[in-house]
């Protein structure tokens, strides 16, 4: 990454004819750049300047990739408006090359000695904060769910110091749904992976009405034996509205609350231990996204992603419409061709579904986006990828799927934040990284999110709302190595409950939002 005349002007690479402004308060018509470019119209910050003439029809280039066309001539020094770039067509899926079978995959120096105190539970995994979740089976529960937990946070959690929060995890799926139509698995699987995401440590209540289409019994995990949940075999984690038994709704509470109690007296169990880096499972993701996104924030994640894989952890990175104009760049990183064709295929079943809704891929992109320079979705997708790092792609997860191997996965998402998160929660990551430029309030409650700012003007103005400015690489203050370095170093701090985010100070938490591709009926 070249930088020009002090940080004005960002150029990625040699190949590009455009730079980045850097300047929070943009360039003034005459500055001269360090190439002899001088500006002929002033260019606000993070947006684009043409750092040579740009015929019509010509292409525009960001990345070492062509981001678009020149729809009428740009002029050199001038400032290049999403109006005047006409969008690419994507890459053709079928023409995309499969890696060789027998492709040595390059071995990657391991990282040994990074520890940090996590909550083990029996099945293996590692939690990052001891959480009593309960999970409905239908929209119906959700204002008892709210009722309960706001109840038993008042009366109960205070009991149980080892017990860092009580989650209601509602949704609005359950009734009123195909319930067998082939979609209706990734919101079903979703609801189900939630429930055994490790930071709930097996423990999950569940609350349903009684009548639904999804059946409560089908959202509770195998009995964990590490979790004393009574020795009366009649014990069961899950209440129906509907139960007979009950005479009224301050009899449902109280029935529901000593069920919590039980549940409570066994999480305030866990301890926190000593557990290698290789434990964690982190989920990249990126909202409000701008210029720079793709210059500080997402490369620094990325970095911090090969740290975390060299480490013998797992990363995870997603949002389809956020890759797909860089699968031919994603394609040859993964390890064998039938990791190669899972990618592609969850590509190509992301096209035919906003095909469906007739929409495409460039409805991706929001005003505030464009507001912070990025032209199209082809420019915002070759910014995103830089999350992913450069390890090997050693894995592909379908919708709501759980994460199977270590090292970087792939798992399909929409670019949606709050349904991203919700399926990389139901996935099993144990620590959220989020990277923004915009900014928004975006947190979960389930897991902490570590907000990261890609410029140093919002870092700055949000200082209570970001945890990490990345925008220091832009101005030249920081390398991404060097803020890589440091964003793995406070995952583990926080992944420990040394450190605790903004949002969890706060308590500015999102609702969980599944992604249902099925009908209702």
């Amino acid at each position: 990454m070249q930088v020009t005349n002090k940080d004005i002007v960002i150029i990625t690479t040699p190949k590009d004819n455009v730079g980045i402004v850097v300047n929070p308060l943009g360039l003034s018509e005459g500055s001269v750049l360090q190439d002899g470019t001088v500006l002929i119209q002033f260019v606000p910050s993070g947006h684009k300047v043409a750092l040579c003439d740009i015929a019509v029809g010509k292409e525009i280039i960001r990345y070492a990739e062509i981001i678009g066309y020149a729809n009428k001539l740009i002029k050199r020094g001038e400032w290049i408006e999403e109006s005047k770039v006409s969008m690419p067509n994507p890459p053709e899926l079928q023409f995309i090359s499969l890696p060789e079978a027998d492709a040595i995959i390059p071995e990657i120096e391991p990282l040994e000695g990074y520890t940090f105190q996590g909550y083990r539970n029996a099945d293996g995994s590692v939690g990052t904060k001891n959480i009593l979740g309960i999970t409905t089976s239908v929209q119906c529960v959700a204002g008892l769910t709210e009722h309960l937990a706001k109840k038993i946070k008042q009366e109960l959690l205070p009991l149980y110091p080892n017990v860092d929060d009580v989650v209601a995890l509602n949704h609005t799926y359950g009734c009123g749904v195909a319930i067998t139509a082939p979609a209706a698995i990734v919101p079903i699987r979703t609801i189900q992976n939630i429930a055994k995401n490790p930071n709930f440590g097996g423990g999950i209540m569940v609350i349903g009405l009684g009548c639904e289409k999804l059946r409560p019994e089908t959202l509770v995990p195998k009995r964990d034996d590490s979790l004393e949940f009574g020795a009366d075999e009649s014990y069961s984690s899950i209440t129906y509205m509907q139960d007979e038994s009950f005479h009224g709704f301050s009899e449902m509470v109280e029935g529901i609350m000593k069920t919590a109690e039980i549940h409570l007296k066994s999480l305030n169990k866990r301890k926190r231990e000593t557990c290698p880096a290789s434990d964690l499972v982190v989920g990249m993701q990126c909202g409000g996204s701008d210029a720079f996104s793709g210059l500080t924030a997402n490369p620094a994640a990325g970095f911090a992603a090969d740290l975390i894989v060299r480490a013998g952890g797992s990363v995870m990175f997603s949002e389809v419409t956020e890759v797909r104009d860089a699968i031919h760049l994603l394609v040859p990183r993964t390890i064998n061709p039938t990791v190669g064709r899972a990618l592609l295929n969850e590509m190509k079943w992301y096209d035919d579904y906003l095909s469906l809704g007739d929409a495409d891929r460039s409805a991706n992109t929001t005003p505030g986006n464009k507001l912070g320079g990025l032209s199209n979705i082809v420019e915002k997708a070759l910014g995103s990828i830089a999350k992913s790092g450069t390890s090997p792609i050693v894995d592909v997860l379908s919708p709501g799927e759980r994460i199977r191997r270590k090292g970087l996965t792939f798992a399909a998402t929409p670019a949606s934040d709050f349904v991203c998160g919700t399926l990389q929660l139901a996935s099993g990551m144990n620590m959220h990284v989020f990277m923004t430029g915009r900014g928004t309030p975006y947190g979960l409650s389930m897991v902490p999110v570590i907000k990261v700012g890609s410029n140093s003007k919002l870092s700055q103005r949000w200082f209570d709302l970001i945890d990490f400015d990345a925008g220091k690489i832009a101005n030249g203050e920081k390398t991404i190595e060097e803020m890589g370095w440091e964003l793995f170093l406070l995952i583990l701090d926080v992944a420990s409950g040394k450190k605790q985010v903004a949002c969890d100070v706060l308590g500015l938490h999102n609702d969980l939002v599944l992604f249902n591709p099925g009908p209702l009926t």
